[in-house]
């Protein structure tokens, strides 16, 4: 994997440990000399995990939609910021510039921005590795919740076991750089979406 699109709160939330892991994963993404997509903000865990990435040497590209980045605080230093006309195109544009994606602690935005990407996987329009980065077992009530799904029938166990979680970071990106796609023709294209 060259290049990672991360999700996570624009907030720090109220255990300092959410930053920290962040940091700590763009200093990895650095060392391994994978770019970060992200949501272009310096406020955050998203600040935290672009401040990893930059003060380690590594490449930033952050994207955001015009009307947030007004209201947002982004960050100025990035290797690049590009503005997107809405959200729709924001998260086109940053699976287009990614080959896997990671989702950190954060609120209904990072679910949201996420939930698609694994819906266009479910689907067939990429193969990237989905990743949970599960600081403080943050996401158990979540994966409990997925695999109540398969339980009643609403989603296959297959599509839950494409979503690759742990809680430390090199064995995660191992998880993701092992990653074996499921052999799910594409019957949807990105224009019909």
């Amino acid at each position: 994997m060259k290049s990672i699109v991360v999700f996570c709160g624009s907030s720090e939330g109220v255990d300092a440990v959410f930053g920290s892991k962040a940091y700590e994963l763009g200093e990895t993404f650095a060392k391994k000399a994978i770019q970060l997509v992200y949501g272009g903000a310096k406020i955050g865990i998203m600040g935290k995990v672009a401040e990893g990435v930059l003060n380690n040497g590594g490449k930033v590209v952050g994207v955001i939609p015009v009307f947030l980045k007004k209201k947002e605080v982004f960050h100025e230093g990035l290797t690049e910021l590009i503005v997107t006309k809405n959200m729709h195109e924001r998260k086109l544009k940053m699976h287009d510039l990614s080959d896997g994606i990671l989702m950190l602690p954060g609120g209904f935005g990072t679910l949201e921005e996420f939930f698609e990407m694994l819906t266009w996987s479910q689907l067939g329009l990429h193969q990237y590795p989905i990743g949970i980065l599960n600081t403080n077992g943050f996401y158990d009530s979540l994966l409990k919740m997925m695999h109540d799904m398969v339980n009643e029938g609403f989603v296959k166990q297959e599509h839950i076991n494409t979503i690759l979680v742990d809680d430390d970071i090199g064995t995660l990106l191992k998880k993701m750089e092992n990653y074996i796609p499921l052999p799910t023709p594409k019957w949807i294209n990105k224009e019909q979406l």
